[in-house]
């Protein structure tokens, strides 16, 4: 006879919520008294990756259990790209809240090790895994194209037949936000993006510099001109040119997208430390390492400063309104800058 638990947990990004999300649910709560669903990537900017928020995704999860939705739990769990201990300590910290208000002592996790990325089911041995197949090979890759490049009532049925019906109706009114055109119009040119590279024997790798210039309790950043981002700010970077080294691309950048009014031996002599950042999810571009240089000065009158090139705008932002961005910048750049003073 299957083990019963107290409580078990359903970890997943739920990108959008599809039917054997709903499969595995259902599955769980045939299993344990409790569900609770850890909702994962909720601090990072919407993107086409990660096109519906906390609070969207949560709604999508609650609509679709029914009468079910009373034993169900929905919490939210922030992304640590480069602390990987700080997300494992969210889920436990998650889970042990639960189970006290619960009373649980039998807790289980479920999940479908369908690739590489389930590589996390792994990561809590003191918990029993329940497998649970993915009954439909759903792919949320799939449905989220389906969302943002939408082909006629053919889309539609597709959603139907792979979403709960709650889903597809938040889907639909989804599209009539200003949110989801902006997502159309960086998922084209993503798929404008790597067309560029379909005929490669291997897919590229690309190598970019990112400057995280402290000043005076100020960090400096840009707003994003052009797809993809467009708008979000950012640190000041780009990709290095063919034939020049990594910290003169770096301050090239610099000195493009904002123009500040320090000379080039002065920002070269203020390097505090520099670092690679390599997470293979970490640009929807394609794999794409950077490496970040730490510039820093104490105190001082701000230089001047102005955007350009590649960036709409240059900002002194001070650093109390800097810890409030984590999830509204531009990629992994929140954490970059947050592994340099601290934060993380």
């Amino acid at each position: 006879m299957p083990e019963n638990f107290d409580l078990l947990v359903f970890i997943g990004r739920f990108q959008p919520v599809h039917s054997s999300h709903l499969s595995i649910m259902q599955a769980a709560l045939h299993r344990a008294r409790r569900l609770l669903v850890l909702v994962g990537s909720t601090n990072v900017t919407r993107s086409t990756k990660n096109p519906f928020s906390f609070a969207e995704r949560s709604v999508m999860i609650r609509a679709s259990m029914g009468e079910l939705e009373s034993r169900v739990q929905v919490c939210p769990i922030k992304d640590y790209p480069y602390m990987e201990d700080l997300w494992v300590k969210g889920v436990q910290d998650a889970v042990q809240t639960a189970a006290l208000e619960l009373g649980a002592q039998s807790i289980g996790l479920i999940g479908h090790e369908k690739d590489e990325s389930s590589y996390y089911l792994r990561m809590f041995p003191q918990w029993p895994l329940v497998e649970s197949p993915n009954i439909d090979g759903r792919s949320a890759t799939e449905l989220r194209d389906l969302i943002l490049a939408p082909n006629g009532r053919g889309s539609h049925l597709v959603l139907e037949s792979a979403m709960p019906s709650a889903c597809v109706e938040f889907v639909e009114e989804f599209r009539r936000l200003p949110q989801y055109q902006r997502l159309v119009n960086e998922h084209a040119f993503l798929k404008s993006y790597h067309r560029q590279f379909a005929s490669y024997p291997y897919p590229p790798v690309f190598v970019t510099v990112d400057a995280v210039v402290i000043h005076s309790g100020h960090i400096l950043l840009v707003e994003r001109k052009a797809e993809p981002g467009k708008g979000l700010l950012a640190l000041p970077g780009g990709f290095i040119d063919q034939r020049e080294r990594i910290a003169d691309g770096m301050l090239r950048e610099l000195k493009e997208e904002t123009n500040i009014k320090i000379p080039l031996p002065v920002l070269r002599g203020s390097i505090k430390s520099s670092r690679v950042f390599d997470d293979p999810d970490r640009s929807q571009r394609g794999r794409t390492i950077t490496h970040a240089f730490h510039i820093e000065f104490p105190g001082g009158e701000l230089p001047r400063i102005k955007g350009g090139d590649d960036a709409a705008k240059a900002v002194w932002l001070p650093l109390s309104d800097f810890y409030a961005l984590d999830g509204a910048m531009y990629e992994d750049h929140w954490h970059i800058a947050a592994g340099f003073i601290g934060l993380t």
